[in-house]
């Protein structure tokens, strides 16, 4: 297929809640970016320019505070995992295309329904326009049910029957693969309040997966290998690394992981890349650089033999799995 494509862009990369900049940050931001700065960095506009643009994100900008959204585009067919606020950005960019004359048609995969991961939705201007259609799957039967409630009277003011677009429903078991958008797709059932699932796409020998909001509770080897077959030669998992790893000892039970064990799963099931997604919304850039970086320390501990990538997901990043 000429122009074939398995892209992956982020855009919502936080936990819990949107989660914006302050000034204190920008600040921040300013100072230690003028402290790198010599007198030819800033001579012209030209020069600020490149100057800034060589910047690390974590200085010249940032890794994001939208919740939950990746869209994925497989052999030109559109797909998208979770409507955290990252879809509102989304949304606008889509009016500019199909979506924006009623001649888009798109898939949106869930992890789960808390509110972090959809309340993007009504904000998601494809939605309200004629002729688009939209198939959403999950795990939950309820799904349906569960989005109108979400925008019932009592908490917001427009309703989901609003949407003037087609959007049609589809509940898939725990592990049944199914075919969207020209690629196999598979779930799997994680650990999570309120249960959340992991999914595995495949397409020309290519594998992502999204395994977001999901514990580890237990990290004995039979513990863990259901999890490791599921992660099984994934080009890209992005995977929930919301805690350090003594945080998510500490915070038993809230459904969430770290870094080091987002490392020991990739090691074992021969993954190549692996994105740590769902940042904690009191981490600013710096902290989450900081954990990157002993987590690299960490890789060369548990995996010194290993090729495994690893970076920190961030808002507007895009990987084309065919490419890589």
């Amino acid at each position: 297929m000429e122009n074939d494509r398995f892209s992956v862009k982020f855009w919502g990369v936080r936990g819990s809640i949107p989660t914006p900049l302050s000034t204190a940050q920008i600040q921040d931001k300013l100072i230690r970016a003028l402290e790198q700065a010599s007198p030819e960095d800033i001579k012209d506009k030209a020069s600020i320019q490149n100057f800034v643009e060589g910047l690390p994100p974590e200085i010249g900008g940032c890794f994001g505070g939208n919740s939950s959204c990746i869209e994925v585009e497989i052999g030109g067919e559109h797909l998208v995992f979770d409507c955290g606020s990252g879809i509102r950005p989304l949304g606008l960019e889509w009016m500019g295309k199909e979506f924006g004359r009623g001649q888009g048609k798109a898939s949106i995969i869930f992890s789960h329904t808390h509110y972090d991961h959809i309340l993007g939705i009504p904000f998601f201007v494809p939605f309200y326009i004629p002729g688009n259609e939209f198939t959403f799957y999950s795990g939950y039967e309820d799904m349906h049910t569960r989005l109108e409630d979400h925008q019932n009277s009592r908490f917001f003011p427009v309703p989901f029957k609003a949407f003037a677009s087609s959007i049609d429903f589809k509940c898939i078991e725990d592990g049944v693969e199914c075919e969207i958008a020209n690629a196999k797709v598979t779930n799997k059932l994680m650990y999570h309040p309120g249960k959340c699932f992991a999914w595995r796409i495949e397409y020309k020998g290519k594998v992502l997966i999204y395994a977001t909001d999901s514990e580890y509770k237990k990290l004995g080897q039979n513990d863990l290998q259901p999890a490791i077959d599921f992660f099984r030669d994934a080009d890209l998992l992005i995977f929930d690394a919301m805690y350090t790893f003594s945080e998510g000892l500490e915070k038993t039970d809230w459904g969430h992981s770290s870094t080091f064990i987002g490392i020991d799963l990739a090691v074992e099931a021969n993954v190549k890349s692996i994105a740590f997604f769902h940042h904690e919304p009191t981490y600013d850039d710096f902290k989450l650089v900081e954990i990157l970086d002993r987590s690299r320390k960490y890789l060369k501990l548990v995996g010194a033999q290993s090729n495994l990538d690893m970076f920190l997901a961030r808002e507007g990043l895009t990987l084309d799995l065919l490419k890589e």
